[in-house]
């Protein structure tokens, strides 16, 4: 496999296939605040410093200029409309445009040589991001932290749903395995669906379950907020008591082994949000993230032979009074 490249934040705005409140859309700015709120500072808790410049990059918010986060003038926080809305041929036209500028927008990056680090928006774009990751990184393995299986055949009529994007991926090929963490929600539909399609399902009540987050190849996670339980991340469309614990998730996060070349943190929605809660601990998962892509990229690199010279922004973990920045931010429109 290919050496890894920096990591690159990419907004990715679009809530149109929540099947119960608009939102989500409003994330990408919501967490990068936070990321870079003076309140804490830029270390991961692996020792990574994410304030050293060139570090990461942000390349700022795909431009979906398609009207795909609303329908029938609906405002953010209000529930969707009628379900068979997204199942109309037009309705349908309009997604699959929108996903092709998001397939587009990974693949620019990607062929830049970075590494994806998406920023939702509903759960429904990790089917393209997807699509376009495993592209250049065959026998994918994808780690998966969700409340919900999301592996509806079609969710109300729609295939589209951020009910279904992990049905289109392994239907696809698109992942050799998909390990799901923290599940609480699985009906009869889905349990089929699991052995249909041999996922790994480690259902909250299991955990933890560090020794599942083991693989050899390219890893891609995928992080929906509503892993957490509520009472650490209330702003989320569908709050489903009994989840992790901000602490459990980091520790599972931490204990992922593998190259991780792109993840995506998914379905935080601002207007659910309470005093910013969710944005912090949003910003908290995807600075843990980051850390661990960035450190282990260097393990795998000087393993390789290819990094040789010690890293500025790997160093023993302590305190540190530097405050978080963000890479110069600018508009990738397609």
């Amino acid at each position: 496999m290919e050496r890894s490249g920096i990591p690159v934040l990419l907004g990715i705005p679009f809530d149109g296939q929540s099947s119960y409140l608009r939102g989500a859309g409003d994330a990408p700015p919501k967490i990068r605040e936070a990321l870079r709120c003076d309140a804490s500072n830029s270390w991961s808790e692996l020792g990574v410093d994410l304030g050293v410049s060139g570090v990461y990059e942000d390349t700022g918010d795909l431009e979906l200029d398609i009207p795909g986060s609303r329908k029938n003038g609906e405002t953010r926080g209000t529930p969707a409309s009628g379900a068979t809305a997204w199942s109309t041929p037009a309705a349908r036209e309009i997604t699959e445009k929108v996903f092709a500028n998001i397939e587009m927008g990974v693949s620019h990056l990607l062929q830049r040589g970075r590494r994806p680090v998406s920023l939702g928006g509903d759960h429904s774009i990790t089917y393209p991001i997807v699509k376009a990751v495993a592209r250049r990184y065959p026998d994918l393995t994808i780690f998966h932290f969700d409340a919900h299986p999301d592996l509806y055949d079609e969710f109300e009529g729609n295939r589209l749903s951020h009910a279904c994007p992990f049905a289109r991926i392994m239907e696809a090929g698109l992942a050799k395995r998909l390990v799901q963490v923290g599940i609480r929600t699985i009906n009869r539909h889905q349990r089929e669906q699991v052995h249909k399609f041999g996922v790994e399902v480690v259902e909250m009540r299991d955990l933890p379950a560090y020794s599942k987050l083991k693989a050899t190849g390219p890893v891609y996670i995928t992080f929906d907020m509503d892993v957490l339980d509520p009472a650490f991340a209330p702003g989320i469309s569908h709050r489903e008591a009994g989840g992790m614990s901000v602490r459990e998730a980091i520790a599972h996060l931490h204990a992922i082994e593998g190259e991780i070349v792109g993840t995506d943190v998914v379905e935080y929605n601002p207007v659910r949000d309470v005093d910013g809660m969710t944005a912090t601990v949003a910003a908290k998962i995807l600075k843990e993230i980051l850390g661990k892509m960035i450190g282990n990229s260097d393990l795998c690199n000087r393993k390789a032979g290819t990094q040789s010279s010690p890293r500025r922004w790997l160093r023993p973990h302590r305190k540190s009074g530097v405050s978080s920045t963000i890479g110069g931010r600018g508009v990738l429109g397609l």
